[in-house]
């Protein structure tokens, strides 16, 4: 059953946002820019693997969904969870980038530019607040050790022991109603 509701919400949240939209701007924009199809789909398919593995990250180590209203019931630290604390929406900007490059639109060059500052603005306002209440100290030393949008190696002690917090519960004080963002599924 978790599986359909992952299905579901991928289909609703980033189906919506990273393809159906994009596409449909896409065919309307025209070709304002020259289209280079042969960095386009190699950018659509790599953030499509990054999107479809963190939804598998969030239901087998998380064992939620990306929807608020179904989240990980734990701290996601692992896979690609280890290299960045957001890479779903690295993952979702990155086919927005390659639908722009795919399609030749400035236009969905302005998209992508735009989801991304929502992306970062719920990031700030909402997720991490909502982390740290959530997981308390083992979100603290996670968001530490790992960065938040660029991608880097896992390289010290303190990335290590960020994964090993992938299995922490929400902390007993805090209000287990708070439905984990993705950077909180993070």
């Amino acid at each position: 059953m978790l599986w359909l509701r992952a299905l579901f919400f991928v289909l609703l949240l980033p189906g919506v946002v990273g393809y159906a939209v994009p596409i449909s701007i896409g065919l309307r924009t025209g070709r304002d820019l020259v289209p280079v199809h042969a960095l386009g789909l190699p950018l659509q398919l790599a953030g499509t693997a990054v999107l479809l593995w963190c939804v598998r990250d969030f239901a087998v180590h998380g064992r939620g969904t990306l929807a608020p209203v179904d989240p990980p019931r734990q701290l996601v630290a692992e896979g690609l969870y280890r290299w960045v604390r957001n890479p779903m929406y690295v993952g979702v900007v990155t086919v927005l980038l390659g639908h722009a490059l795919w399609f030749g639109s400035r236009g969905l060059l302005v998209y992508a530019a735009c989801i991304f500052t929502a992306f970062h603005l719920f990031v700030l306002l909402y997720e991490e607040p909502t982390l740290e209440e959530r997981f308390g100290e083992s979100y603290r030393r996670y968001r530490a050790a790992v960065p938040r949008w660029i991608p880097q190696a896992p390289r010290s002690g303190a990335r290590s022991e960020a994964s090993g917090l992938a299995r922490s519960e929400p902390e007993a004080s805090g209000d287990r109603t708070n439905r984990p963002s993705e950077d909180q599924r993070s």
